[in-house]
């Protein structure tokens, strides 16, 4: 079944709980759909889990169209959204409407995210007066990290939690359809949860939010530099991947690969027409 925004709405209705997970190439995002998740989010995390950048600040509109439109190829049934990177939507509303036009129509998205709250929220409202489906992210915003000064967890005293409330609703009136709530204490992101009718979809935000996202790399342990404590490792891909990695380099040292049922056969007497 195709999922789509109303389909997306409509489980928080019937309390079904959302799947989300990142991916940023067509064959991990066509295992994915497969698998039946219900949305791929093309996240600017790829920054650092793709391109080995320290934070998610340097990645552009260009690689987020690139691999945006590599992962719809692998896409049938997953609803696919796309970050809007640092710095393409915060300059002005113009430039937010274009950029979100740009990974429509060139990345094939399906629905465009955006980090931040109330301040945003000309944004998002232009956004979907364009006919483009939004997903707002507030919490812990990682291209606000210099900001924050540091990756922390948002709204633990009093003055900061009720700033995430009204953030919540915010962009719930300018017009997204879900918002993600990234590194909130659970009872708070629960709170949240309760107070809109849009969908939550949590990372770090605990089981009270109407749906759960992770970056694939980290559930699946292959980028080992970080792992943030609301991590869990669903399988221990990487060190399965060193060790084929190893295998592979001491067989073809040793002459055991490629083995003869690698290659392809001729006639002897072809080749001894050739001496």
């Amino acid at each position: 079944m195709k999922n789509t925004v109303a389909t997306i709405l409509e489980q928080k209705k019937r309390k079904d709980k959302i799947t989300m997970l990142t991916a940023y190439d067509y064959s991990t995002a066509k295992l994915m759909d497969e698998a039946g998740v219900n949305s791929v989010l093309v996240g600017d995390s790829l920054g650092m889990v793709m391109l080995g950048y320290e934070d998610t600040l340097s990645v552009t509109m260009e690689d987020m169209i690139h691999h945006t439109a590599a992962v719809a190829r692998g896409c049938k049934n997953a609803l696919i959204v796309a970050d809007m990177p640092f710095m393409s939507y915060q300059t002005s509303v113009y430039d937010a409407v274009c950029n979100a036009g740009r990974l429509m129509k060139e990345g094939r998205a399906q629905a465009v995210k955006l980090e931040g709250g109330e301040k945003i929220c000309l944004q998002i409202k232009a956004i979907v007066e364009s006919s483009i489906p939004v997903v707002a992210h507030i919490g812990l915003t990682p291209q606000s990290v210099n900001a924050f000064g540091g990756y922390k967890v948002q709204g633990k005293d009093e003055e900061t939690a009720r700033q995430l409330v009204k953030d919540a609703k915010a962009v719930e009136e300018a017009g997204a359809f879900a918002v993600v709530l990234e590194c909130v204490p659970d009872k708070l992101a629960g709170l949240i949860t309760e107070s809109i009718h849009i969908p939550t979809i949590g990372i770090g935000a605990g089981a009270g939010c109407d749906g759960q996202v992770l970056v694939y790399q980290d559930m699946l342990s292959m980028y080992s530099t970080f792992k943030p404590k609301f991590v869990k490792c669903f399988a221990n891909v990487g060190e399965m991947m060193t060790a084929a990695f190893k295998q592979y380099i001491e067989e073809t040292k040793a002459g055991i690969f490629p083995g003869e049922v690698h290659g392809f056969r001729m006639a002897d007497e072809i080749i001894e027409k050739l001496y």
